[in-house]
């Protein structure tokens, strides 16, 4: 599977060009004991630093980030209360902003996403560091078909809210990516803090200027006897995704979407 490069413009982070390309991960966690450990320490094969971002977990997740924590290269945040995976991610890139990374690789704590394909997307990253770079998933038979025809609505209404720009974004919702950080943390303060994080941010960084990188990626549903745990509420986050993209299609609609 090859590295699908989608446009090349004039990106507002193009500085980054000039600057050392210095990546971290950032791992947001709810309630993943049997596979945050695995996870974590995978994605540190391939990059130095990782951040978890805790958010909130219970019991058996504090113990399991207490032996993560004591790994070189693992630093494990803590938020006080449950705020949502957006929030968690946000956490997570102001602390890497403030660290002097240039670029964060987004990966969710629940083991579907195949790590081996980390080094694709930061070649990716690394040629392209204005980019914001979007693993493209390729399901197997695990996926549900209804989170299926979810993902096939939130790609049809992320390209009506973006269909004047250039930039196309393959998957709105898939949580395996990397930003190009000094854009991210400029656009992420007016994006939900929960599941409707992941596509507001991939849309507002096209219309901040960025390139889109599309990387093809297998995507398992990891079963829950392995520790596979979703935390998408069907009633409750369907409502406020599609909530999100009638907002984004009216800002676009009214050319409100560099401001608001």
């Amino acid at each position: 599977m090859g590295v699908e490069l989608e446009w090349r413009g004039r990106a507002a982070g193009r500085d980054l060009q000039r600057r050392p390309f210095r990546p971290v991960v950032v791992v947001p966690t709810y309630d993943n004991p049997l596979t945050i450990e695995r996870v974590a320490l995978e994605a540190r094969e391939h990059v130095p630093g990782v951040i978890v971002v805790d958010d909130g977990g219970g019991p058996a997740a504090q113990e399991a980030l207490q032996r993560l924590a004591a790994h070189e290269g693992v630093t494990v945040l803590h938020r006080a209360t449950n705020g949502g995976k957006g929030a968690a991610v946000k956490d997570g890139l102001r602390w890497a902003a403030e660290a002097g990374y240039t670029h964060a690789l987004q990966v969710d704590a629940d083991g579907q996403h195949d790590l081996g394909d980390v080094p694709r997307l930061l070649v990716a990253a690394r040629e392209a560091p204005g980019a914001l770079v979007l693993g493209q998933p390729v399901f197997d038979e695990s996926a549900p078909g209804h989170r299926r025809v979810a993902r096939k609505l939130s790609i049809f209404w992320v390209n009506v809210a973006t269909a004047l720009d250039r930039g196309r974004i393959a998957d709105p919702m898939c949580g395996y990516r990397v930003y190009p950080i000094a854009d991210a943390v400029a656009v992420m303060d007016r994006c939900g803090d929960r599941m409707d994080f992941d596509p507001e941010i991939a849309v507002r960084l096209v219309w901040r200027g960025c390139p889109v990188v599309h990387v093809p990626t297998k995507v398992r549903y990891v079963p829950e006897e392995e520790g596979g745990v979703s935390h998408f509420l069907a009633f409750t986050d369907n409502a406020l995704v599609s909530l999100l993209f009638a907002r984004l299609f009216m800002l676009r609609f009214l050319g409100l979407s560099k401001s608001l």
